[in-house]
This record gives C-alpha cells, sequence and structure tokens, in this order.
C-alpha cells in the first residue's frame, strides 16, 4: 500500500484521531507503533465501531482497544503468499515488518484482489415530498435537489457504484417522471436501474412489499434518498454476515446535555447529583442492510415503517443488528442541512 505511514500512531493517540485517520485513508485500520516503529498493534474499523457500542468515549487512547498481537508478513513475502494467508484467515490487511518487529509495509486485500463487483440489490428510497425543504421541493423532488452539480440521488447512486455494487431499485411517488428521466435504466453508470411506483405514500418500509421478491436472494441495502454519508458499504455488508442476522441498521451516537443538575435518590434520601450530565444515545441512520426473508413479512400496498418492520422481527425472535458509523453521515431533511451540504460537498467528492 502507497502512503502507509500516515496510518502510523502512537499508544496515546486518541480514538477522535483514529476514526479521523480512517475516514481520511479509507484502509480501515490504524497501525500503533513505537518511537523506534516498532509494531505494538492494530485499530480496525471493526475495533472503532465496537468501541462506540460500549459508547467509549473518543479521548480514549488507541492502546485501551488495540489489537495487540496482530499476524503479520515478513518483507520477503510473495503477494500470492500474502493474498492465501488473508483469504484464508479473512483478513483485510496486513502488516508488513522487519526481523526487529520495525514496520516496513502495509498490504491490503483490496490491493491483492481485483476489483469486486457485488450482486446485492440496493434500493433507494425517493418518493417522499420534502415538505421541510419548501419551497426547494415544490416543483422538485427532495432527492433530486443538487448538492455541488449533482442531485442528492446521484451522489448516493455513485457511492454504491464506486463500492462495486450494480443492481439498484427506486422507490418514487412525488414527481416520478423527474425522477427516471434522469436516471433512466442506470446504463449512463454502468448498471440497471429498476422503478418501484407508489401510488399511495407507504412510509419507510411499505415499498418493500412491492419489490419483485423472487429476484431478490441476496442481502438487500435500503437507504433513505436524502442522506450524504462515506459509510463503508462493503464493511457494513461484511458485518451483517458476521452477525447472521435477518436486519442490520447503522445507527449514529446521538449526545443530549441535560441543561439542569440531575438528583439520584432513595426515598427522601439524596444519593449523587451529577451537574448536567450528557447523556449518549445510538439513533436511526436510515440505512439497512435486510436479508430476503424479511421481505415476505411485508404486504403489498400495506404502510408500514421501517422501525415497525425491524419491531415485528425483534418480536419474532429474529435478530436485528446494529452498526455504528462514524464516517461522514449527514441527513438532508431541514434548510439548514441542506445548506450545510453546499459547504461540505467538495470534502466528500
Amino acid at each position: 500500500m502507497k502512503n502507509w505511514q500516515s496510518l502510523l500512531v502512537t499508544p496515546d493517540t486518541t480514538l477522535e484521531v483514529a476514526v479521523a485517520t480512517l475516514d481520511h485513508a479509507g484502509a480501515r485500520i490504524v497501525v500503533v507503533v513505537d518511537d523506534q516503529g516498532r509494531l505494538l498493534g492494530t485499530v480496525t474499523d471493526g475495533d472503532v465501531r465496537r468501541a462506540l457500542l460500549k459508547h467509549l468515549p473518543l479521548t480514549e487512547p488507541v492502546a485501551n482497544v488495540m489489537w495487540k498481537t496482530p499476524l503479520v508478513a515478513g518483507p520477503d513475502w510473495s503477494r500470492e503468499r500474502m493474498r492465501a494467508v488473508m483469504e484464508n484467515r479473512r483478513l483485510l490487511q496486513m502488516p508488513i515488518v522487519d526481523s526487529q518487529g520495525v514496520m516496513v509495509g502495509l498490504e491490503t486485500l483490496h490491493d491483492v484482489l481485483d476489483e469486486r463487483q457485488f450482486d446485492n440489490p440496493v434500493f433507494l428510497m425517493a418518493g417522499g415530498f420534502g415538505t421541510r425543504l419548501y419551497p426547494l421541493t415544490e416543483n422538485c423532488p427532495k432527492p433530486m435537489l443538487k448538492v455541488g452539480d449533482k442531485p442528492i440521488l446521484e451522489l448516493i447512486l455513485e457511492s454504491f457504484v464506486d463500492a462495486g455494487f450494480h443492481r439498484f431499485y427506486i422507490s418514487t411517488h412525488y414527481l416520478p417522471e423527474m425522477i427516471r428521466d434522469h436516471f433512466g435504466d442506470g446504463s449512463r453508470w454502468g448498471v440497471s436501474i429498476s422503478y418501484i411506483y407508489e401510488e399511495e405514500p407507504l412510509g419507510t418500509g411499505g415499498a418493500l412489499g412491492l419489490l419483485p421478491k423472487d429476484d431478490i436472494q441476496l442481502p438487500m441495502f435500503l437507504m433513505n434518498g436524502d442522506l450524504l454519508t462515506r459509510v463503508d458499504y462493503r464493511g457494513l455488508l461484511e458485518f451483517h454476515a458476521q452477525q447472521n442476522s435477518i436486519a442490520t441498521m447503522c445507527v449514529r451516537e446521538y449526545k443530549h446535555q441535560v441543561p439542569y443538575g440531575v438528583v439520584q435518590a432513595q426515598g427522601a434520601k439524596v444519593v449523587s447529583m451529577v451537574e448536567k450530565p450528557t447523556q449518549k444515545f445510538f439513533v436511526n441512520a436510515g440505512i439497512y442492510v435486510l436479508s430476503p426473508e424479511l421481505l415476505s413479512g411485508v404486504q403489498p400496498g400495506k404502510r408500514i415503517d421501517m422501525p415497525t418492520v425491524l419491531e415485528e422481527a425483534i418480536r419474532n425472535q429474529q435478530t436485528v443488528s446494529m452498526f455504528p458509523v462514524h464516517e461522514y453521515w449527514l441527513d438532508i431533511g431541514r434548510m439548514e442541512d441542506f445548506q450545510r451540504a453546499q459547504e461540505q460537498i467538495r470534502s466528500l467528492i
């Protein structure tokens, strides 16, 4: 891998800096070394997400979450040997160290394999009215509003195409002809696009009942058509498979500071007081991976929202997992979000 040195961090580096390095480099790993460059451990994208699931603060040093015994290669290893080991051990990256344990390189599975194409379908929800962005949406569906010089929905489509996905469905309702005229059959991007038309708004999950279920044989992405994100779609798909889930929901950490001192009591006895504590929650990020069997439970024409679909799966003792998103993410729901997207788009493309 070129520029692997940019992924080196020291043990006292914070998780916040590690996340920024992961997001910037796109290698899904940072390597922890000492002052002499000797390998101490690695922090992968998965390690960061597990830390977020535990609500560890971003001020935590990477030494507390790193994997201390990563599998390494020697500088004399051939690429064929590295590829064989990485595929056998299901590794996405492998540090290369010399006889003294000093980092001399980093190999990634992405670099040693040909570009892969994924047959998993992608379902983009683009049927909403976007009333909170009126008057911009008076004559334009919200997903077709331009951020920079491209519609939001086109930016989403291209992010999936860049990750290797080529089968798309788009749900439409409000001004559907504008979406169809712009995207056509997808050949402009080298992909296939089919359209699902909702005669009546069916909620965030109801359009699932209109899909050709016999054609959905692999886990499917479902994503709102008003999001900008750099989430790792391949990593999300791998996570879904590892969890053996019927559904995986992307989540974001949301912090809320109580503006008052919080008092804990036992009866009339005060046992503790915390001044303006910060509470942390996971909130729905509007991106899902759904196994094919989940679709069979959504009836055609039935209005239902995705949280209800997932709640029914949980009641049926089916596994629903969550995937914490640390990458860039912006829900363009309000006018101020739309303006923020215009300011930030140059850093995303």
